[in-house]
């Protein structure tokens, strides 16, 4: 039967990597768990004068290479097993990329589409009282995630330093840049995303100039869309899809006229010139490049013997099952796994996190240099632990992850 648990789901690829690298007992238990949960009652007064209960929740993963990092998603459906598994995987993304950071996630079981700003100010700023204690530049450095924004990390930030009564922007990160953020975090994600497939295409000899298509239309989906055809030179955008629907061109879209369309009506539906198609037929176009760009669990065993693409690119954290992993690399296609193609977004945290430090901010040109040159990198490192392991990509990725991890914890004597 195949899981869609996402902590099932990583604890699998742990396992799977743990016996490549022949962990000892111990260390496979120690990176199984998180080695901290916390679960908050957040009451928050709502427009109509009345108190609404919601449940929060911090996961701080693993500290062995540094601080924990990572985003807080306020989503209806969130529960803490998806939280673990995102704590876990942001634990391997840092990993991948050679930061000193460790791993960890929040969120909030809410529905943000259904609060007014005040609410949501209220929301975050009652989360950050729940957490304040358990965070700080040196012990855990949230972010935003799904439904969460910089102006919902400017109220956490003004929060979190109200409450301790001193300056320090870098407790959080992707705030605007008028409050200690840094150039170039907008389309970090993306970015990261479309240089690891310039790297594959030249490794492996794809074409980046050929058709290309985007599941899910929001910032990382969008910027995806304008930077491929920049750093690539070229390529036809032929279909897109956000939670409203999926639509389709054969004769390829404008990036610019789609994004601008989108910000403007909410969904990518009607686009002049689109044709509707459903959802999982997006999935399944014969294109060059797929880039799952939505949830978790997109691709399973139920429709990944009918991807024709060539490349997948997961800027969506935890897009495939394990399952479907092993038909995908059977069909041959590459994937290039979402602890190293999302990686952009967490690095160029980092970078702000570096700048806030010392209060002296780079050039866009310099971030976007220094995060090229880290994704380059970690593509590469990932390539040669493929082929020295002769695993598929996903794999190969979590070998250089978990065996980073693993020597920092062997290194502090935890195991």
């Amino acid at each position: 039967m195949e899981s869609y648990n996402s902590f099932k789901v990583a604890q699998q690829q742990i396992l799977e990597a743990a016996r490549i690298l022949n962990l000892d007992k111990a260390t496979i238990e120690l990176l199984s768990q998180p080695q901290r949960e916390f679960n908050f009652t957040l009451h928050v007064r709502m427009d109509d004068g009345k108190i609404k209960i919601f449940q929060g929740y911090r996961i701080q993963y693993n500290f062995a290479r540094g601080p924990a990092k990572g985003g807080i998603r306020f989503h209806p459906d969130e529960t803490v097993d998806t939280i673990r598994a995102l704590g876990c995987w942001m634990t391997w993304k840092t990993a991948v990329v050679d930061l000193p950071l460790g791993g960890g996630k929040g969120g909030v079981c809410c529905d943000p589409k259904s609060m007014s700003e005040r609410e949501l100010e209220n929301l975050s700023r009652e989360y950050i009282r729940a957490i304040a204690p358990l965070i700080g530049t040196d012990k855990d450095i949230p972010a935003p995630d799904v439904y969460t924004n910089p102006q919902t990390m400017s109220w956490m930030m003004d929060e979190y330093e109200t409450i301790m009564n001193r300056h320090q922007p870098g407790v959080i990160t992707d705030k605007p840049q008028q409050i200690g953020g840094t150039e170039g975090r907008r389309d970090a994600t993306a970015r990261g995303g479309v240089i690891t497939v310039r790297e594959a295409c030249k490794v492996h000899g794809f074409d980046p100039t050929k058709t290309f298509a985007i599941q899910g239309f929001g910032n990382a989906g969008q910027r995806a869309a304008l930077l491929h055809r920049e750093i690539l030179n070229g390529g036809k955008l032929v279909a897109v899809s956000d939670s409203k629907g999926a639509i389709y061109n054969p004769d390829g879209f404008n990036p610019k006229d789609l994004v601008t369309y989108k910000l403007k009506t909410g969904s990518v539906l009607g686009f002049p010139g689109s044709k509707a198609i459903p959802h999982d037929a997006l999935l399944e176009l014969d294109v060059e490049i797929l880039y799952p760009a939505a949830l978790e669990n997109t691709i399973t065993s139920k429709n990944a013997q009918n991807i024709k693409a060539r490349v997948i690119c997961e800027l969506a954290n935890g897009p495939t099952t394990p399952e479907a992993d092993i038909i995908l690399n059977k069909k041959g296609i590459h994937v290039i796994p979402d602890i190293l193609a999302s990686a952009g977004g967490v690095t160029v945290s980092y970078f702000e996190m570096v700048q806030d430090n010392y209060s002296y901010f780079w050039s866009e040109e310099l971030v976007h240099q220094r995060l090229d040159e880290k994704l380059t990198k970690a593509y590469h490192t990932v390539s040669e632990a493929v082929r020295e392991k002769n695993v598929h990509p996903r794999l190969g990725a979590m070998v250089v992850g978990v065996a980073r991890v693993a020597e920092a914890c062997k290194l502090r004597g935890w195991v």
